[in-house]
């Protein structure tokens, strides 16, 4: 009985192996090829058919029941063939693993030849998903100068989505928030190439790891956008075309893109929606092959936005039909379709027409593929969905979470250092429409008390229910001024009065999964807007408030900048706290109680009102007028008649409740040649009485050139922690290369003269400066 078991245990064992090996029996599935050589193996086996398949994304989030997929919904929806990217579902994490391993069986195991899914999924401040940890918004992330606490983010981030099979990020955003009126401010991380440049390579880095060419398995490949000028439409209002020249796009909106496939590596490009100079991104060669490929090499693929190659028919109006649409884009370089494949289904046609050639078809399965080879899924096409509760919100995510959130407070204003408070038997009057709602910001799961922090919980969790009397006052919105004579009487009877206003913005929980409010939103992808004041009555509730002769702080709980010149004048403390994660609550609270120092700085320039917008510290010397006479209603002026153009916060400002002073510069030489790294130092001590962080942030301003530069430009930073009454000496080195400019050949170069380092803790607060000579 036991020979003839071992019999039957041998047979199957045979079975197996020869099962095993015919499903190795080609050159691309096997591991110990090069990427290339697989990729070749691979591409010359398909069809044309299969081809096409891999420039699209496929879907089964419309399909599911009960977030499950059946059998027989994948085999109507993907036939015989895989595709390019599969789009993860909106639905609770350990749910999207499940899902995704029955697609990706599906696409492996019963196509012809088994070509992988490369799951995608947003992951802007934190996996979307139900269940991930909700991180700052990307604007508070900026806010924070912290490059360290940026990496380990990408790095949590990328933890929580690969454990359900996302191996293919739609973020970071690198675009520059320079209007304050475009609704994705906040999706930003600010308005200067450099900080967001340094904070876009930290992500990147910590989302896909140390070895681009061969993703981890707890990494995820990172998608860089929007390629390029997104974020300047004209008016502020969203996919508006952008009126900028060559030079101005060189020398702002491309920096960051170039950090991002120059160092990082960045896996994918995205498009924007935009137009330059007429011609829409999705059907530009300039950007996607001129720049993108032959001056940077990038060698990644392109994806585009949802719909973008079809707006260029039907929104854009540059393309006849689809097909044209398809024509051009595949042209211009852009690989994969998505959400869909609206218009490259027409490239087979294109191509028995002989209006594009199977080389350009080629070319673009070749990228889609070489990335599915990287990232591991031929080897490794299935994750195990029992570790990924196990994986979500960990403690040390959530305590990250937190961190950031701490370090993106920026205090405005601490007029005779109201803050921080007091907690011993302080009675605090809370209100406003955001004192006790989460805010996460767009491209989050949620909008639910029960998925965060709120600053009401934040400040009850420290000083009891007893110490704080709360009531929401008004809406975000309305104007309904019922609920002002409850805040006022609560005012009446407390030390203190704390406002949260702001605003919302819009999630994907309309589409009626993760939970949210009727709130109206005010900020987010398409909530442009035309005034940058507090929504609906919120400062009118401010202003009576006021009146009780009470200490009035103001924290501000929002995605972009606004314009508050009233209560500058008037309210005793401001703190802009951003989007601030799901321990926000927990986190403002430490900041107003003095347990954690706020070390924040604006990444974005707060300006006197929407006329203003926009307006940034780097400027050119003619950017703020000439006859520099600025008028006020009472006293008109020139530059502007009622107004002056100088920001009302400026870019790189945040006070802290202990005094740094930043002095001793030390600079190597004075003359440097263009090969030159230019080598220096600043003294920084902290002479309060209590210990914080400082941002010490170094500009350059070119003092003659062949074009105009801005009058300062940030070309370093670094965030410091000092304990009271202690000094450190800071060191910083920056390559000559750097004080480059986009001459009149759009060409980078660095001209012979005269440069200026400035040195301070805000643009418009240098504290040092000395004068080098480059030869």
């Amino acid at each position: 009985m036991t020979i003839k078991r071992n019999i039957v245990l041998i047979l199957i064992f045979s079975c197996f192996l020869q099962v095993v090996q015919a499903k190795k029996k080609y050159p691309y599935q096997d591991p110990s090829l090069d990427v290339k050589t697989r990729v070749d193996d691979l591409l010359g086996r398909m069809t044309l058919d299969e081809k096409v398949a891999q420039l699209h994304q496929g879907s089964v989030s419309s399909k599911l029941e009960d977030e499950k997929v059946t059998e027989q919904v994948i085999k109507t929806t993907f036939g015989d063939k895989s595709i390019g990217t599969l789009a993860s579902p909106f639905i609770h994490s350990e749910n999207i693993a499940i899902v995704y391993n029955k697609v990706q069986r599906y696409l492996v195991e019963d196509t012809r030849l088994g070509i992988p899914a490369l799951l995608i999924a947003e992951t802007l401040h934190g996996h979307l998903a139900i269940g991930a940890t909700v991180f700052p918004q990307s604007i508070a992330v900026g806010a924070t100068w912290n490059t360290e606490l940026t990496h380990k983010m990408g790095i949590a981030i990328a933890k929580e989505a690969s454990s359900v099979g996302v191996k293919q990020a739609l973020a970071p955003v690198l675009d520059l928030s320079k209007d304050q009126r475009y609704g994705r401010v906040e999706e930003c991380y600010g308005e200067d190439p450099y900080l967001v440049s340094r904070m876009g390579v930290a992500y990147i880095t910590g989302m896909q790891g140390n070895t681009p060419q061969a993703i981890g398995s707890q990494n995820v490949m990172c998608m860089a956008k929007h390629f390029a000028a997104y974020s300047v439409p004209n008016g502020g209002i969203n996919l508006g075309p952008a009126l900028i020249g060559e030079r101005e796009l060189r020398t702002y909106h491309l920096p960051s893109f170039e950090a991002a496939v120059k160092e990082a590596k960045v896996a994918s490009i995205m498009p924007s929606y935009n137009e330059l100079d007429g011609v829409p991104a999705h059907s530009n060669p300039f950007l996607l092959h001129d720049i993108l490929r032959k001056e940077w090499g990038f060698d990644g693929f392109v994806f585009s936005d949802y719909e973008g190659i079809d707006m260029l028919h039907y929104f854009q109006k540059v393309a006849k039909d689809r097909k044209d649409a398809a024509l051009q884009s595949i042209k211009a370089g852009v690989d994969l379709e998505a959400p869909n494949d609206d218009c490259y289904s027409n490239l087979k046609e294109l191509i028995k027409e002989n209006k594009v050639d199977i080389s350009l078809i080629d070319r673009s399965v070749r990228r889609v593929l070489e990335a599915k080879f990287k990232a591991g899924l031929f080897e490794n096409p299935y994750v195990d969905a029992k570790m990924v509760k196990k994986v979500m919100k960990q403690k040390k995510h959530v305590a990250l979470s937190q961190s950031i959130a701490e370090e993106a407070v920026v205090l405005l204003k601490n007029k005779n250092n109201v803050l921080p408070l007091k907690s011993n038997n302080l009675k605090v009057a809370l209100c406003g429409p955001n004192a006790d709602k989460v805010q996460f910001g767009d491209y989050s799961y949620s909008k639910r008390k029960e998925d965060g922090v709120t600053l009401y919980e934040g400040l009850t969790n420290k000083l009891g229910t007893s110490q704080v009397l709360y009531t929401e006052g008004c809406d975000l919105t309305n104007q309904n001024r019922g609920g002002f004579d409850q805040a006022i009487a609560n005012a009446a009877k407390s030390d203190v009065v704390v406002v949260a206003v702001g605003g919302t913005s819009a999630i994907l929980s309309g589409i009626g999964w993760g939970g949210g409010t009727s709130d109206i939103n005010t900020c987010g992808e398409g909530f442009d807007r035309a005034t940058l004041g507090l929504p609906g009555v919120q400062l009118d509730l401010v202003k009576e408030l006021k009146k009780a002769g009470k200490p009035v702080i103001v924290v501000m709980i929002n995605g972009r900048g606004y314009s508050i010149p009233w209560l500058k004048e008037n309210v005793d403390g401001i703190v802009e706290a951003w989007y601030p994660g799901e321990k926000g609550g927990d986190a403002i609270a430490n900041i107003l109680l003095g347990k954690v120092n706020p070390s924040g700085k604006l990444p974005v320039t707060l300006v006197r009102t929407a006329g203003h917008s926009p307006s940034n510290y780097n400027y050119k010397p003619s950017g703020h007028g000439y006859y520099h006479k600025p008028g006020t209603p009472q006293r008109p002026g020139r530059d502007y008649v009622f107004s002056s153009p100088a920001p009302l916060y400026a870019f790189g400002y945040g006070l802290s409740y202990t005094r740094f002073d930043i002095n001793n510069l030390k600079i190597t030489k004075q003359k440097y040649n263009q090969n030159d790294t230019i080598h220096f130092s600043v003294s920084v001590r902290n002479k309060g009485i209590m210990d914080g962080k400082e941002v010490i942030q170094v500009y350059v301003n070119d003092k003659y050139s062949s074009v105009t530069t801005p009058v300062q430009a940030l070309k370093a930073f670094k965030k410091v922690a000092i304990k009271r009454g202690q000094s450190k000496t800071i060191e910083f080195s920056i390559p000559v290369s750097e004080l480059h400019l986009i001459n009149r050949e759009m060409k980078k170069e660095v001209e012979a003269g005269e440069f200026e380092i400035q040195i301070g803790n805000s643009s418009d607060n240098i504290l040092v400066r000395k004068n080098i000579e480059v030869l």
